[in-house]
């Protein structure tokens, strides 16, 4: 029941009117940026970051939420309509998806990925907002070394999902953890690697480095590899609405999906990816209609979307009762709160509950609100693709320069956003995620301040960090998931080998 007060206190916080006007522009925005290619919601917040500065940091958060889910929805209209996947998760909206749009039935592929969004964003909701307070129990017991060792899992885990190469994943990361030793030391009142300069004495701001990462890498990154042609962009085709055939094809899917994505999204080493794949071959496993899968099958939208979206509430819990981002865009959320002067974890839910079911309340207002936007409006939506490239980053690079200017009116910091958008290029040339960076100078600084506090606790005995259960169980788990994958290979390698030597 105190679960339940504390959701309606959050409604009555969501349903003010000025809360709703900045869920709807959250949404609005959010669907906006998913509906382009390229441009997803990771990278929407971080250029929003500095823009919120004076703002409400609840109505701040309750734009945020739109804007993740918006785009979420949104990019299955780029997936079904322009065969362009924004992200890893929409894959397989592009390949259904798009051959029901060639057949002349993208309105009910549209249509079947809204639905499916709204009632797996629903559904993955209530389950956020049951489950928050039991992982916030769970969250109580944990002591220094158990936080050490749980960003630590953090680590590994993320730099393994966030890139093709776990080694790429954790040369990102140590990247960004050694952006975050810039700056005085707490405990000794030194200076770290500011290199005289006197502005880096109070660190490099977060907003700046997702900013740049973000941003200005994704615009070099585009301006030098893109050709500025234009895509075939499928018309919308028919009624908006779905036959009752694909109704009933479609439902049982919706649901699974949802079941299938929210637990991965609420894993550490969680994601919409898995979920959304397994959906996939789910749904191709239980159809009586296999041969349609490839070649435009209702089931193959229905089931991966509904999993990419409750997924994506999955890794609220993470985020919100422990502190751990498990997603790009989660990173970025990480560093709006720490913009606010506020940390994710349990005492978040009791020194600013306010601020926490009204986000939670936000997320069921804000669905209804993307289910209104995207069924009737999906032609509207698609004349957002005829955008000119040029303009769109030309834009996007002026807003991510004069927003990180007006942080501190500094030009060091425009040399860093710079700087840092540069190796941003280059980390996408060389296929090295940038979300691993953004994690490391999170939460770098915080397994420093853990490991200190462990040790200091345990006067100096480092063996603090196996001799607790869970703690040795996380940092088990994390050295698996590092070894695992290099121990398969070997394996691997060695059956082969021993295979092609047998063989007459």
């Amino acid at each position: 029941m105190d679960t339940l007060a504390a959701l309606f206190q959050g409604f009555s916080v969501a349903i003010t009117p000025m809360n709703l006007v900045w869920a709807f522009v959250g949404v609005s925005l959010g669907t906006f940026v998913g509906v382009l290619p390229g441009i997803g919601p990771a990278l929407t917040v971080a250029l929003l970051l500095p823009a919120t500065y004076t703002l409400d940091p609840t109505a701040a958060f309750i734009m945020f939420a739109g804007i993740y889910y918006g785009g979420m929805y949104g990019g299955s209209t780029t997936a079904i309509l322009l065969n362009t996947p924004g992200e890893s998760a929409s894959i397989i909206a592009a390949i259904e998806g798009n051959a029901m749009a060639r057949q002349g039935r993208g309105a009910s592929a549209l249509a079947t990925a809204a639905i499916g969004s709204f009632i797996a964003g629903t559904i993955a909701t209530v389950a956020l907002t049951f489950l928050a307070p039991v992982m916030i129990e769970v969250a109580l017991q944990f002591g220094a070394a158990e936080y050490f060792a749980l960003m630590v899992l953090a680590f590994t885990t993320v730099s393994a999902l966030l890139g093709s190469s776990i080694f790429r994943g954790l040369a990102s990361l140590m990247l960004g953890v050694t952006l975050g030793l810039v700056g005085i030391d707490l405990q000794t009142g030194q200076a770290r690697f500011t290199l005289g300069v006197p502005q880096l004495l109070g660190g490099i701001d977060v907003v700046i480095v997702a900013v740049g990462l973000f941003a200005v890498g994704e615009t070099f990154f585009v301006a030098a590899r893109h050709k500025w042609e234009r895509e075939e962009i499928l018309p919308v085709k028919g009624s908006v609405w779905m036959t009752k055939d694909e109704w009933k094809r479609s439902w049982k899917p919706w649901l699974r999906g949802s079941g299938l994505g929210f637990p991965f999204g609420a894993l550490p080493a969680g994601g919409a990816e898995i979920p959304t794949f397994l959906s996939y071959m789910l749904e191709k496993r239980l159809s009586k209609r296999k041969e349609e899968f490839g070649k435009g099958a209702i089931e193959g939208v229905a089931g991966p979307e509904a999993a990419n979206n409750s997924a994506a509430a999955g890794v609220l819990v993470p985020l919100l009762t422990l502190g751990l981002p498990t997603s790009a865009t989660a990173a970025i959320l990480i560093a709006a709160f720490q913009q606010y002067g506020l940390q994710p974890g349990p005492l978040l839910f009791e020194n600013e509950p306010e601020l926490v079911w009204g986000l939670i309340a936000s997320l069921y207002i804000g669905n209804f609100m993307l289910l209104v936007l995207n069924l009737p409006m999906a032609g509207i939506w698609v004349k957002v693709l005829a955008i000119p490239r040029p303009l769109l980053y030309g834009g996007i690079l002026v807003f991510a320069t004069l927003g990180t200017y007006t942080l501190n009116n500094s030009l060091v910091d425009l040399v860093l956003l710079y700087v840092i958008g540069g190796l941003g290029f280059l980390m996408r040339l060389y296929s090295i995620p940038v979300a691993p960076a953004v994690i490391g100078l999170i939460l770098g600084p915080l397994a420093e301040q853990q490991f200190r506090r462990a040790l200091a606790i345990s006067q100096g005995d480092a063996t603090v960090f196996f001799t607790s259960p869970l703690s040795a169980s996380l940092l088990a788990i994390a050295a698996l998931v590092v070894l695992g994958p290099v121990i398969w290979r070997v394996v691997q390698r060695r059956r082969d080998t021993h295979g092609s030597t047998g063989s007459p």
